[in-house]
C-alpha cells in the first residue's frame, strides 16, 4: 500500500490559481520531492494532505485514510513542518516541546535531545527571542520528535544556514534508511537531488511530471559540450540555428531538443575536437519545464 495517494485533487481559487486534477502517489519508505515556483500549488496540496482544506473534487489519502474526514487521526502520528511557522512566542522552546508531547500523548520526550543536539538548538530560550533560524530548527525538532513513519515538510530549510542545511540532509538520509516516508516541498535543488527518490514538478497548479531524478535527466533535452579547434569557429557556431547555453573560448555548451541529427549535420561544417554529453542538474531540468514551452 502506498503511504500517500492523491487522486484528481482539485482546489480552484479562480483566475487560474489553485491545483487542478493532481494525481500522484508516494510509496512507503520513499522520499518524494515537490518542486515548483511560488504560487504553483505546493502548499495548497500540502494543506489538503494535512486535512486543513476539503477538496473541491478528487481525494487524498494517507495510509488509506481520507485526509479531510480522518484528519484528527492522521495528525496524531504524522510529522509536519508548515511553510509559515507559527509558534507560541511567550513559551520557551522546552515548554513548547512539552506541550506538543502531551498533545500527541507521548510518554516521554522521544527524540528531542538527539534532534536539538544535531541542530545545536537551545530550548531554554523564549521563542520570541529566537532567531528565524532557531525557530526553523524548533519546528524541525517538533516534526521528528515522536519518530513518525510519515513526514510532510514544506520548505524545511528556508531559514537554515549552510551548516544546518547539511545537518538536515544527513537527517533525511538517515530517516530514509530507516524506511520512513517523506514528502518534501523545497526550493533548494541540491537537497532534493541528494535526498529524493522521485520528484513531482508543479506548474501553474498542474503536475508537469512525476519521475525519478535519473529519468528526469533523460528527458528530450540533452546538453552537449562542443570543443572546436579555434575561438573563431566557436563564435561562428554560436550564430547557427541552435540553442547555445554558454560559450567559453573554444567550448560551446549546446542544448538539443528531440533530434541530435540536426546538430551533427551542422557540426560537420566545423573543426570539432571533442563532443561530450554532460549530465543535467535538477535545476537545469526544472528550468527546462518552466522555460522550454516553445522548444
Amino acid at each position: 500500500m502506498n503511504s500517500i495517494d492523491v487522486t484528481g485533487l482539485t482546489c480552484d481559487y479562480g483566475h487560474g490559481h489553485g491545483i487542478f486534477d493532481l494525481t500522484f502517489s508516494v510509496n512507503a519508505g520513499e522520499v518524494f520531492g515537490f518542486l515548483g515556483p511560488n504560487a504553483s500549488g505546493k502548499t495548497t496540496t500540502i494543506r489538503h494532505l494535512m486535512g486543513f482544506a476539503r477538496p473541491a473534487s478528487g481525494s487524498c489519502q494517507i495510509e488509506g485514510r481520507d485526509c479531510f474526514t480522518s484528519a484528527s487521526v492522521i495528525q496524531q502520528t504524522l510529522g509536519y513542518l508548515p511553510g509559515d511557522i507559527a509558534l507560541f512566542p511567550e513559551m520557551s522552546g522546552k515548554a513548547f516541546v512539552s506541550f506538543l508531547a502531551r498533545y500527541r500523548g507521548m510518554k516521554n520526550r522521544g527524540r528531542v535531545k538527539e534532534l536539538t543536539d544535531r541542530f545545536e538548538l537551545d530550548l531554554k530560550q523564549p521563542i520570541r527571542r529566537m532567531s528565524k533560524g532557531d525557530r526553523q530548527k524548533l519546528a524541525l525538532v517538533c516534526a521528528f520528535m515522536h519518530d513518525p513513519s510519515i513526514v510532510i515538510l514544506d520548505e524545511p530549510t528556508a531559514s537554515l544556514d549552510l551548516l544546518m542545511q547539511h545537518a538536515f540532509i544527513d537527517l533525511i538520509l538517515e530517516e530514509k534508511k530507516k524506511g520512513k516516508t517523506i514528502l518534501m516541498s523545497s526550493h533548494r535543488f541540491s537537497e532534493v537531488e541528494k535526498t529524493c527518490d522521485r520528484i513531482g514538478i508543479l506548474k501553474k497548479g498542474h503536475l508537469a511530471t512525476v519521475s525519478s531524478l535519473e529519468d528526469l535527466r533523460k528527458t528530450e533535452r540533452r546538453v552537449y559540450l562542443v570543443t572546436l579547434d579555434n575561438e573563431e569557429a566557436a563564435q561562428a557556431l554560436c550564430r547557427e540555428n541552435i540553442t547555445v547555453l554558454e560559450r567559453e573560448g573554444r567550448i560551446v555548451k549546446i542544448a538539443v531538443y528531440r533530434d541530435l541529427r540536426s546538430l551533427l549535420s551542422i557540426l560537420t561544417n566545423y573543426p570539432v575536437s571533442t563532443l561530450d554529453n554532460v549530465g543535467q542538474t535538477l535545476e537545469e531540468v526544472f528550468l527546462h519545464y518552466y522555460g522550454g514551452e516553445n522548444k
